[in-house]
């Protein structure tokens, strides 16, 4: 499988060393939230990968359903649990970090898992600042650049069939919703194969610690982000 390098797997569970995950992030998804750095003090696994890790060990299904309870951090044992419609990932200690449910047929095809696996996380990694920054341009808030704080909360995958071979993501829909500092994501997005629609997707984060919009401060955060995007991209 294509993730097979950023995860390390013994008999009954999977875990990741820093570097796994961060060079996941940079490489694969493109995506430079500073929590995925290597020397980062709140470093965490991104979501994408393991989401990806579901699909490479359990198949893709018809519907999907995946919220994120947990940051997962280097080292952390996730106990991998019998194959079953309700999944949860949990540590030796007994702490839920993923929940996934799971319905319809299910396919072990690994082109297929491969391929979804790709297109959504290449999809995923655009989120910023390509769909977050004009989102939040509108309603007049941004980021904090000193304290980035992206979290991603939960994902749904409905497929209305699997007898597919290769599908590409197009963005749906994107709506934000603002309370004082935090903020609420919901971006949607379809599955297509052969210039047909075969399912549909939606994907919610969590932002907080939000400010006041300032043109200055958010074009110089965008330049810091860019350069930065330029000296870790693999």
């Amino acid at each position: 499988m294509i993730i097979d390098q950023y995860y390390n797997q013994l008999q009954d569970s999977v875990s990741f060393t820093r570097e796994q995950a961060s060079t996941f992030a940079k490489n694969m998804a493109q995506d430079f939230n500073p929590l995925h750095d290597v020397d980062a003090k709140r470093f965490c696994v991104p979501g994408d990968l393991l989401f990806s890790v579901i699909l490479a060990r359990y198949g893709i299904s018809r519907h999907m359903a995946f919220v994120f309870s947990g940051m997962v951090v280097d080292g952390i044992e996730l106990l991998l649990p019998q194959p079953s419609e309700e999944l949860q990932l949990r540590d030796r200690d007994g702490r839920e970090y993923l929940s996934v449910k799971r319905s319809g047929d299910t396919s072990d095809d690994a082109a297929l898992i491969q391929n979804v696996t790709q297109s959504y996380v290449e999809f995923s990694g655009q989120t910023f600042p390509h769909i977050l920054v004009p989102l939040l341009t509108e309603k007049s808030v941004m980021i904090n650049p000193d304290r980035p704080i992206v979290i991603y909360a939960s994902m749904v995958i409905d497929l209305d069939r699997l007898d597919i071979e290769r599908v590409v993501l197009e963005r749906d829909y994107n709506q934000l919703e603002v309370n004082g500092k935090r903020g609420s994501v919901e971006l949607a997005f379809n599955l297509c194969a052969e210039n047909e629609v075969v399912g549909r997707g939606r994907k919610h984060i969590v932002l907080s610690g939000l400010r006041e919009f300032d043109e200055k401060a958010n074009l110089d955060a965008l330049a810091r982000y860019d350069e930065r995007r330029r000296n870790l991209a693999g």
